[in-house]
Protein backbone atom coordinates (compact mmCIF):
# COMPACT_ATOMS: atom_id res chain seq x y z
CA UNK A 1 0.00 0.00 0.00
CA UNK A 2 0.91 3.66 -0.78
CA UNK A 3 -0.10 7.01 0.36
CA UNK A 4 -0.64 9.93 -1.97
CA UNK A 5 -1.81 13.19 -0.81
CA UNK A 6 -5.23 14.13 -3.13
CA UNK A 7 -6.68 17.23 -1.73
CA UNK A 8 -4.00 18.24 0.78
CA UNK A 9 -4.66 15.01 2.61
CA UNK A 10 -3.10 11.99 2.75
CA UNK A 11 -5.11 8.44 1.59
CA UNK A 12 -3.81 5.43 1.11
CA UNK A 13 -4.07 3.92 -2.40
CA UNK A 14 -2.98 0.61 -4.17
CA UNK A 15 -0.73 0.07 -7.23
CA UNK A 16 -3.69 1.40 -9.79
CA UNK A 17 -4.26 4.20 -7.60
CA UNK A 18 -7.62 3.71 -6.50
CA UNK A 19 -8.18 4.33 -2.51
CA UNK A 20 -8.05 1.32 -0.23
CA UNK A 21 -9.48 2.70 3.11
CA UNK A 22 -13.46 3.67 3.06
CA UNK A 23 -12.93 6.29 5.53
CA UNK A 24 -10.73 8.14 4.07
CA UNK A 25 -12.93 9.43 0.88
CA UNK A 26 -14.75 13.12 1.43
CA UNK A 27 -16.25 14.87 -1.50
CA UNK A 28 -13.31 17.34 -1.66
CA UNK A 29 -10.87 13.95 -2.33
CA UNK A 30 -13.74 13.02 -5.31
CA UNK A 31 -13.29 16.15 -7.04
CA UNK A 32 -9.36 15.76 -7.48
CA UNK A 33 -9.50 12.18 -8.34
CA UNK A 34 -12.24 13.45 -11.02
CA UNK A 35 -10.04 16.11 -12.08
CA UNK A 36 -7.03 13.79 -12.08
CA UNK A 37 -9.03 12.10 -14.91
CA UNK A 38 -10.57 14.50 -17.15
CA UNK A 39 -13.89 14.87 -15.36
CA UNK A 40 -13.58 19.00 -14.35
CA UNK A 41 -17.34 19.34 -13.66
CA UNK A 42 -18.94 17.24 -10.79
CA UNK A 43 -22.94 17.77 -11.78
CA UNK A 44 -25.46 16.62 -9.70
CA UNK A 45 -26.39 13.43 -11.80
CA UNK A 46 -22.23 12.52 -11.44
CA UNK A 47 -23.00 13.23 -7.39
CA UNK A 48 -25.97 10.88 -7.70
CA UNK A 49 -23.56 7.61 -9.66
CA UNK A 50 -21.21 8.60 -6.73
CA UNK A 51 -23.07 8.65 -3.94
CA UNK A 52 -25.12 5.51 -4.74
CA UNK A 53 -22.08 3.40 -5.36
CA UNK A 54 -20.83 4.53 -1.98
CA UNK A 55 -24.05 3.28 0.20
CA UNK A 56 -24.38 0.59 -2.01
CA UNK A 57 -20.59 -0.89 -1.26
CA UNK A 58 -21.04 0.33 2.52
CA UNK A 59 -24.19 -2.38 2.28
CA UNK A 60 -23.03 -4.74 0.03
CA UNK A 61 -19.44 -5.17 1.04
CA UNK A 62 -18.03 -4.76 -3.03
CA UNK A 63 -18.24 -2.33 -5.89
CA UNK A 64 -21.60 -2.40 -7.57
CA UNK A 65 -21.33 -3.18 -11.50
CA UNK A 66 -22.41 -0.96 -13.67
CA UNK A 67 -25.67 -3.08 -14.13
CA UNK A 68 -26.48 -2.83 -10.64
CA UNK A 69 -25.58 1.08 -11.01
CA UNK A 70 -28.25 1.05 -13.79
CA UNK A 71 -30.85 -1.42 -12.45
CA UNK A 72 -30.80 -0.57 -8.62
CA UNK A 73 -29.28 3.20 -8.60
CA UNK A 74 -31.62 4.05 -11.81
CA UNK A 75 -29.15 5.55 -13.74
CA UNK A 76 -29.90 4.45 -17.63
CA UNK A 77 -26.25 2.79 -19.06
CA UNK A 78 -26.01 5.03 -21.57
CA UNK A 79 -26.01 8.04 -19.11
CA UNK A 80 -23.16 6.41 -17.39
CA UNK A 81 -21.00 6.32 -20.39
CA UNK A 82 -22.07 10.36 -20.70
CA UNK A 83 -21.13 10.96 -17.39
CA UNK A 84 -17.92 8.68 -17.16
CA UNK A 85 -17.04 8.39 -20.92
CA UNK A 86 -15.13 4.90 -21.68
CA UNK A 87 -14.74 2.68 -18.47
CA UNK A 88 -17.68 4.21 -16.17
CA UNK A 89 -17.62 1.67 -13.80
CA UNK A 90 -13.59 1.88 -13.42
CA UNK A 91 -14.01 5.87 -13.10
CA UNK A 92 -16.90 5.67 -11.27
CA UNK A 93 -15.04 3.36 -8.61
CA UNK A 94 -12.10 5.59 -8.43
CA UNK A 95 -13.79 8.89 -7.68
CA UNK A 96 -16.14 7.18 -5.20
CA UNK A 97 -12.51 5.93 -3.68
CA UNK A 98 -13.72 2.30 -4.53
CA UNK A 99 -12.23 -0.64 -5.56
CA UNK A 100 -12.97 -1.33 -8.96
CA UNK A 101 -16.28 -4.13 -9.54
CA UNK A 102 -15.33 -7.33 -9.89
CA UNK A 103 -14.94 -8.69 -13.37
CA UNK A 104 -14.11 -4.53 -14.06
CA UNK A 105 -10.61 -4.72 -16.42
Amino acid sequence: MTTATIAGQPVSVNDEGFMTEYDEWNEDVARELASMIGIDDLTDEHWAAIHFLRSDFAEQGETATLRRVSTVGGIPTKQLFVLFPKKPAKKMAYIAGLPTPKGCV
